[in-house]
């Protein structure tokens, strides 16, 4: 009689590092990702301006991308531009007549990702809005006329960014949440940095929230451990 071998149980194996999930990012992404001029620009350009390297990693942006052309997407809000690589991701997915309304707080930051935008040739699809997500996101409209939201910006004002995206993303829509797990800290109770606290407050709140369903799915990676709040509306 043949001996079965143990099933596979992750806590049976050695535990892995940051370099680890990095490695494994960089194979996946090897055999997945084609190189991408305009993309690359965009992280270089970053770099250039000073910007702080916190924008999605490569496979978060082609997801971001995949996740747009499944929807069949033609409206998208996203808060927090930063260099623009998320918004060229998800905007190369558009169709021709598709728009994304970016919204970045730093003027500086919006130069640098214009730039970007420009250089991969979607200044026609990609609206950057200079202001505060907490300022522009209630003049945005009408309700219920955008397809997707992409909220990558202070964590600490992540409720009230959700709640204006759940207005104007329309029934069957989805609301993408970045940074929601941060290296387990949001689960720490010592952990009372106003960030873990922002996703704290937004996680309350769709514990009650009967207009959408929504999971948080943890991330690793070459940026570190993390997760996307993925909410479907009702």
């Amino acid at each position: 009689m043949t001996s079965q071998p143990a099933p596979w149980h992750p806590r049976t194996e050695a535990p892995t590092t940051y370099d680890d999930w990095a490695r494994s990012d960089q194979y996946h992404n090897d055999h997945l990702l084609p190189h991408d001029a305009a993309l690359e620009f965009a992280l270089e350009n970053s770099i250039k301006g000073g910007l702080r390297p916190i924008s999605v990693s490569r496979a978060q942006g082609r997801l971001l991308n995949l996740l747009v052309k499944s929807l069949r997407a033609r409206k998208i809000v996203e808060v927090g531009t930063l260099g623009g690589y998320a918004a060229i991701w998800m905007g190369k997915a558009l169709p021709a007549d598709g728009e994304l309304t970016t919204i970045e707080i730093s003027e500086e930051t919006v130069k640098i990702a214009r730039e970007s935008i420009e250089n991969a040739g979607l200044s026609g699809k990609i609206k950057v809005i200079h202001g505060a997500g907490v300022d522009v996101l209630p003049t945005l409209g009408p309700d219920e006329s955008f397809d997707l939201a992409f909220l990558d910006a202070d964590k600490e004002s992540n409720l009230e960014y959700f709640k204006e995206a759940k207005r104007l993303v329309r029934k069957g829509g989805v609301i993408i949440v970045d940074n929601v797990v941060r290296n387990a800290e949001v689960a720490d109770p010592a952990d009372t940095s106003s960030g873990s606290e922002g996703v704290r407050r937004l996680l309350a709140h769709l514990k009650t929230d009967t207009s959408v369903e929504a999971v948080t799915t943890g991330t690793v990676g070459d940026k570190g451990y993390d997760g996307f709040l993925y909410a479907y509306k009702l």
